[in-house]
């Protein structure tokens, strides 16, 4: 036989070509979901034919489903994700878990896209929630998405089929993230939606307390709670809704408001009582006195329990007669019992004002009682301000003496200043105003007004001081020096409160005797008043006055036209007949 006619002998790129040939088109089927046939179990794996060169193990749990689906058995036909046609042992590398994740993810991603739950079940606990086995493929469950309210132990929860909205997907990454919550909260606003279709406004229900707050209490109407506020709890006030009700006590309650929208039911039990504030003006008449609990107490005033379900206000201003600008606080105590004055009463607006000084006397009356217009008093000084001063008085009320009342000569700005807080004053009370709360006193009218008129005397109108009649312009008066000053001297007006400055230029009638220093402190001279004005409160006097009088009546007396006589002569004589009557006085 010759060469040509032997054994065929391939050559290299002959035997590539016939290798592409057989694993070309398994090649494609990697990283896809093929099927096979289990050929054999050898322990915990199945070995499984694929219609490849050779076999591939895949361990029987993935089977199973962690135990919710039966372990395949030989002969059955099953599908496995291929990963690699043939591995280091010459065995196809398959998995039933990759291509159960596979299927799921498609029925996954259409249920996400049409929104709609999808089954599975809680297999393990992570940082931050749960793993959740989605037939095959892995979701995170957060902590915040396992229930409506936190869950403490979820132990009843895992490895229990139950259905999740898939609220995250990313294909890529791998990732998807689930929710329980959102599966309740739908399933629980369908049950409120169905509840609440056959509730009413007006209907009477029995429910429990389910949750108690500072503001209210949630009572359970079988299936959806409606929020009983504090103020709808009873009629009387109610601090605390603790001090009514506690946690599952069976309560009979009347709907009072329906939001068909937002399911939110208003419930109120003292409507199922008659109102205390009907006909409530008949029942408390103005002026009316009755006494009272204390409740509750405000910067503003104090609330008084006048019966279950009635209260009224005692505004800050009518708690004291004369405790002003005083927390009510500090005048009564939460509880206590008082007695209290009807005011006014507002069925409207469900108010009655009370009062609580005017169940006292009135002590702006009590005072004018006992101590009447120019009656004298005696008190402390409380306060000094710049129109006055403020004495305490009897019945803890203030008297003010105000400036122009302190002394009848001095400026009282001046006067003022020789007062001091603590000080004990003696006063003359000169008006009590009851409606105005006020009190007027006065120091300086104590004693007499020097400037008040006096009834006439018998002496003629040249007596020597005040005694003898009214003071008016023209009286001669004696004095007494009190100061020796520069400029002249002060003098007092004897049997007078008053005092006077005769200026230098008043001092006589001739220029060299008009010097002070001449005059001594207590020495008697006489004067000539040369001006007094009542209203003005203005007198003064002069002794150059009273000698130029004296010396025109001097002249007049004993001087004439022919008679010779010389105006020494003439002053002499009318001295010594002036000194002659003194002496006979």
């Amino acid at each position: 036989m010759s060469a040509s006619t032997d054994t065929y002998a391939p050559s290299r790129e002959d035997f590539s070509a016939l290798l592409n040939e057989t694993y070309g088109e398994d090649e494609a089927f990697e990283g896809s979901v093929v099927k096979g046939r289990v050929v054999a179990i050898e322990k915990d794996m199945a070995i499984i034919d694929c219609g490849l060169k050779t076999e591939g193990r895949v361990a029987l749990k993935e089977f199973t489903n962690h135990g919710r689906d039966p372990a395949p058995g030989v002969g059955d036909e099953v599908e496995v994700y291929l990963e690699r046609i043939e591995n280091a042992l010459g065995e196809a590398v398959i998995s039933r878990d990759k291509a159960r994740r596979e299927e799921s993810w498609v029925k996954l991603e259409q249920a996400f896209e049409k929104n709609e739950k999808v089954d599975g079940v809680i297999f393990n606990q992570v940082k931050g929630g749960f793993t959740v086995d989605l037939d095959g493929a892995v979701a995170f469950l957060p902590r915040s998405q396992v229930d409506i309210r936190p869950v403490r132990d979820v132990a009843p929860l895992m490895n229990v089929p139950q259905p999740f909205q898939i609220l995250k997907m990313d294909r890529r990454r791998g990732n998807i993230v689930v929710s329980r919550r959102t599966v309740l909260e739908e399933s629980r606003a369908e049950q409120r939606h169905e509840i609440v279709a056959n509730l009413a406004e007006g209907q009477v229900i029995d429910g429990t307390v389910k949750n108690i707050t500072d503001y209210g209490a949630f009572v359970d109407l079988g299936g959806i709670d409606g929020l009983l506020h504090v103020t709808d709890i009873a009629w009387r006030r109610v601090n605390h809704p603790t001090e009514v009700l506690s946690i599952g006590q069976t309560v009979k309650v009347r709907i009072i408001k329906i939001n068909h929208e937002t399911h939110r039911i208003s419930l109120g039990m003292k409507q199922l009582l008659e109102d205390p504030w009907a006909a409530i003006e008949t029942k408390y008449a103005l002026g009316m006195r009755l006494k009272g609990r204390v409740t509750n107490i405000t910067d503003y005033g104090a609330f008084v329990e006048l019966e279950p379900g009635i209260e009224g206000l005692i505004h800050v201003s009518e708690m004291s007669w004369t405790k002003k600008n005083v927390h009510p606080g500090k005048i009564i105590a939460t509880s206590q019992e008082v007695d209290v004055q009807v005011l006014e009463v507002d069925s409207a607006k469900r108010r009655i004002s009370l009062g609580l000084k005017q169940t006292l006397q009135n002590p702006w009356e009590a005072f004018a009682e006992k101590h009447p217009i120019g009656s004298e008093v005696e008190g402390e000084v409380k306060n000094k301000t710049e129109f006055g001063l403020f004495i305490g008085l009897d019945g803890d009320v203030d008297g003010m003496v105000h400036l122009s009342d302190l002394d009848w000569n001095k400026p009282g700005e001046q006067v003022i200043e020789d007062f001091k807080k603590g000080d004990i004053v003696r006063a003359k009370v000169l008006d009590v105003d009851m409606e105005k709360e006020r009190i007027s006193l006065g120091v300086k009218q104590l004693g007499g007004d020097p400037f008040a008129a006096k009834k006439p005397a018998a002496a003629d109108d040249g007596a020597a001081d005040a005694s003898s009649g009214e003071l008016r312009k023209g009286l001669v008066v004696t004095c007494e020096v009190i100061e020796v000053k520069e400029g002249g001297i002060e003098v007092k007006i004897a049997n007078s409160d008053l005092t006077a400055f005769i200026k230098r230029s008043e001092l006589a009638r001739d220029r060299g005797d008009q010097r002070p220093e001449r005059f001594a402190v207590g020495e008697k001279v006489d004067a000539r008043i040369t001006q007094f004005d009542r209203r003005a409160r203005k007198i003064a006097v002069s002794i150059k006055a009273l000698e130029v009088a004296e010396e025109k009546e001097a002249i007049a007396q004993y001087g004439s036209a022919d008679s010779g006589a010389s105006l020494g002569d003439i002053l002499g004589a009318a001295l010594k007949a002036r000194d002659k009557g003194a002496k006979k006085d």
